[in-house]
């Protein structure tokens, strides 16, 4: 960090060190991309010429980025000032952004394993607005001391104290016995199908994918079809297992949850990449207890920050922004879900209204509806063109129609909704199953659905709008007279207009 000359008191730059970073990380991308290139061209130019293109091609491309870097880090310049936060870039095309300090919500510190080693972070400040990057300013990057200056300055704003009994300072400290939940996520199978297919890829790109398949095929040339597919796909379920602990590791390392002073909640983790989040809690308006299948057979959940002014732009998105707590067993989620929105009791523990049963019959509809018609369809080209689709037709039916009618019954017994205290509860969802518990304060607006067949069954869907979180939470098909109910009584006043009183 420096002072910019020529540009006025307070414009500091970027450190210096960008780069270094920068040129490390491209020296990394050109290793990579030399492997396939080498062996691309070994066969018209031979080994000792196609390495020494490559390692030209290497030098060539370090140097450009690590130029163009140079000339990002001298147009670089930012300000903090008593009321703004002033960014500088560009050499052609200069861009002068800047972001009122009062509207700052959130600053974010980030480091790779090569910014760490360096003792540098890249600093996000965003209002959390819907602008894109427009509404997020990214100094990339400063020193860890710096950055951490940034965040006190930007965020440390005086509160009043909040009346009743809560916790201050740590919340919540990793547990290595949660890791167990990790190969229960989504994660293992995709990751395990990740693997395979990137086996695939590279034995491509080294022209040995036909020996490859022949040697699996060896293995397996005595195995019935069934028991061949069966342990290939435990193979894979075995590298997305190994995968999903590893990333578990990477993500959770060294997590803590912490209220700060000026009230702030700040979650710090990561084992290489460092990850740093702060959330004030006067932009907090609820929780969202989330529950995806396989974790919620072992009893866990997450909790997930529902609030204003988390980073929206396309960088941050996917980046678990907004989790405060990893998979847990539950009733230590609901625990740190209390001390999260300084509550006794977690509204999202609170008894919630059932929906009535003609809200299981539509799902049963549905889900039977997604498996037979793909499965007519197999049968019915299996009778014009082979057998052999008519038996794949049998097979699928026979498997996915009870795990449909299980998900449908299930997805039904989730539905609920209640008033608990100052929040308004909903839930609904079974692959991924979901407790929000919105802040009756924080609801903007009522969105009130009905379509023809719900009509008919006496059903509606009734959604609070809000400019947290995912922006909308809803009951689905709730009894049309019990919705309409739970949406005046939540928010009095809100929807009254339109309601007729029997």
């Amino acid at each position: 960090m420096s002072t910019a000359a020529g540009e006025g008191p307070g414009w500091l730059r970027i450190h210096p060190r960008t780069v270094l970073v920068t040129a490390l990380v491209t020296a990394g991308v050109a290793a990579g991309a030399a492997v396939p290139v080498v062996v691309a061209l070994s066969g018209r130019l031979g080994y000792p010429r196609a390495i020494g293109w490559a390692l030209a091609g290497a030098v060539l491309l370090i140097g450009c980025a690590a130029a163009g870097d140079h000339v990002r880090w001298r147009r670089t310049r930012y300000r903090v000032g008593t009321e703004r936060v002033d960014l500088r870039t560009g050499l052609l095309l200069v861009r002068r952004r800047s972001l009122a300090r009062e509207r700052i919500r959130s600053v974010d510190l980030t480091a790779h394993p090569l910014l760490r080693i360096l003792g540098l972070v890249t600093v996000r400040i965003g209002t959390g607005e819907h602008t894109g990057g427009e509404s997020t300013l990214e100094l990339d990057p400063v020193t860890r001391a710096e950055g951490e200056r940034l965040r006190r300055e930007l965020l440390d704003r005086v509160t009043a104290e909040t009346p009743g009994a809560h916790r201050e300072g740590e919340l919540a400290v990793l547990d290595l016995r949660w890791i167990r939940y990790a190969p229960v996520s989504f994660v293992a199978p995709m990751l395990g199908g990740a693997a395979a297919g990137g086996v695939l890829q590279i034995s491509e790109w080294v022209g040995a994918q036909g020996e490859v398949i022949d040697w699996v095929a060896d293995r397996f040339r005595d195995t019935p079809p069934l028991w061949t597919v069966t342990a290939l796909v435990v193979v894979a379920l075995a590298a997305g297992t190994v995968g999903a602990l590893g990333l578990w590791v990477e993500m959770w390392w060294n997590y803590r949850l912490e209220r700060e002073r000026g009230g702030t909640l700040r979650v710090r983790r990561g084992l290489l990449t460092s990850r740093s989040l702060s959330v004030e809690e006067r932009r907090l308006r609820g929780v969202d207890l989330v529950e995806p299948l396989g974790v919620r057979l072992f009893g866990a959940a997450r909790v997930d920050a529902i609030t204003t002014g988390l980073a929206k732009d396309e960088q941050a998105r996917g980046a678990d922004h907004d989790t405060l707590l990893p998979a847990v067993p539950r009733p230590l989620a609901d625990s740190i879900a209390a001390d999260v929105l300084r509550e006794p009791v977690a509204p999202t523990d609170a008894q919630l209204t059932a929906h009535p049963p003609s809200a299981r019959g539509r799902r049963l509809r549905r889900a039977l509806a997604a498996v037979l018609l793909p499965v007519l369809v197999l049968a019915l080209l299996g009778a014009l063109l082979t057998p052999v689709l008519v038996w794949i037709a049998l097979g699928c039916a026979v498997v996915f129609l009870p795990l449909a009618v299980l998900l449908a019954l299930d997805a039904y017994r989730a539905l609920g909704h209640t008033v608990a205290g100052d929040y308004l509860v909903t839930r609904s969802g079974s692959l991924r199953r979901s407790t929000a518990a919105l802040r009756r304060t924080g609801v903007i607006g009522w969105t009130v659905r009905q379509s023809r067949f719900q009509r008919r069954a006496g059903l509606l869907s009734v959604t609070a709008t809000t400019a947290a979180g995912g922006g909308a939470y809803t009951a689905y098909d709730t009894d049309a007279s019990e919705g309409l109910t739970f949406a005046a009584e939540a928010v009095p006043g809100l929807l009254e207009p339109f309601l007729e009183r029997d």
